[in-house]
């Protein structure tokens, strides 16, 4: 009889033992999948999720993630004002939620996206990663910066309501705002 509890209780023991090495390798496994989910694409599984964005220099701006790309995400106000967040600014979301594996961001980089707002010949305010303002429309974007001519907002871009003329990189660029 007690070599019959003896058994048992060795057997229990591995058994434990075997869940224990099991659990680990299941947590470790975990956390290596994890490492590998970038902003990008945790940010590609939040479409249609308003969220909380702080920016360098102070900014924060919040809205319903309308759409993710390398390198920018699209958030849109209630108004129908959309801002187009560069990530390199971001300090901080919220209203992310849990990675999503079915989802991707789009391929084309901030600079193809400023190429858009540039046809659309829009007025935009542009904030940069200290919280500088810049008002006016997008005339050119390059490979690695772009050009507004500084007007007000409430003013089409002709020349009688030029200010100015400014190139920026877009490493400069936190939120770019669109009414």
């Amino acid at each position: 009889m007690r070599w019959d509890r003896l058994f048992d209780d060795l057997e229990a023991q591995l058994a434990a033992q075997a869940r224990l090495e099991l659990d680990a390798e299941v947590a470790e496994r975990t956390r290596t999948e994890r490492s590998k989910i970038t902003l990008g694409a945790r940010l590609a599984g939040a479409l249609g999720c308003s969220l909380v964005v702080r920016l360098r220099g102070g900014t924060v701006v919040r809205g319903q993630l309308a759409d993710s790309g390398d390198g920018w995400l699209l958030l849109a106000e209630e108004g129908g004002r959309q801002q187009l967040v560069a990530t390199t600014a971001v300090l901080g979301v919220s209203g992310l939620g849990r990675p999503r594996d079915d989802t991707r961001a789009r391929r084309f980089a901030i600079g193809s996206a400023l190429r858009g707002i540039s046809r659309d010949r829009r007025a935009v305010v542009v904030v940069d990663v200290d919280g500088g303002t810049v008002h006016g429309t997008i005339d050119a974007v390059g490979a690695d910066a772009f050009d507004i001519a500084e007007h007000p907002l409430d003013s089409p871009r002709r020349a009688e309501h030029l200010r100015g003329e400014r190139v920026i990189p877009f490493a400069a660029v936190a939120v770019i705002s669109s009414s």
